[in-house]
Order: C-alpha cells, then sequence, then structure tokens
C-alpha cells in the first residue's frame, strides 16, 4: 500500500470487521479470529483445530489497538504511544510501523486512507 516516498505516519488504521475483540477490566485486548476458508473448514474436521482462534495482545499492543478509531494516523497513535509508555516505548516509530504491518497482514486491521494535510 505505501509508496517508498509516501510517510506511513499518515495512514488511518481501521479495525477489521472480520474479527470481533473485546478488552478486559485491565485493558488488555483479545482479539477473536475466526479461521474461514477451504483448507481452515480441512484442518478443523480432520486435524481437530479451532474455528476461533482467540489472540492475547500485550499491554502496548492493547493500548494501540484499542485505540484504533477510524481517525487518528498512525503518526498521531505514536504520540499517545510515546506520552503513555515513555522511553520503554523506544525505538518508538520502527516498533509501531512494524506492529501496524503486522496488525494489517493478520487481516486485523485495514487502511481507511491516508491523512490530508
Amino acid at each position: 500500500m505505501a509508496k517508498k516516498n509516501d510517510n506511513y505516519l499518515d495512514y488511518i488504521p481501521v479495525i477489521s470487521a472480520k474479527n470481533t475483540w473485546d478488552a478486559d477490566e485491565n485493558g488488555k485486548v483479545t482479539i477473536h479470529m475466526v479461521h474461514r476458508g477451504v483448507y481452515a473448514w480441512i484442518a478443523q474436521k480432520f486435524f481437530q483445530r479451532p474455528r476461533v482462534s482467540h489472540i492475547a495482545l500485550d499491554g502496548m499492543g492493547s493500548f494501540i489497538f484499542s485505540r484504533i478509531d477510524g481517525q487518528r494516523t498512525v503518526g498521531e497513535l505514536a504520540l499517545l504511544v510515546k506520552e503513555e509508555f515513555g522511553k520503554d516505548a523506544e525505538p518508538l516509530y520502527d516498533r509501531l510501523v512494524q506492529y501496524m504491518k503486522i496488525l494489517r497482514n493478520n487481516g486485523f486491521i485495514e487502511y481507511a486512507g491516508k491523512a490530508s494535510k
């Protein structure tokens, strides 16, 4: 999605409607990923694989995921993370961009576009 000249921090992430998620009383997020498709059906039928996987996010991941609202850019999320975690988040931008790529590659988020300047 991003070209070499694009600034990844300008993209606006949106939580995918394919999966559900919830947060416990401590704010820890669990994503409930439904396995779909022929290969998933075969694995469920013959290898007793679960239909739904429950992916528990760590503290920082839960903080980021719960603040994805379709309005904030990745850059704005970075500022929130820096404010909340301080130097524990460093190297902030590298880690955040990598985390957002992982969320996107696993189908947990999509991008609504780029913020206009």
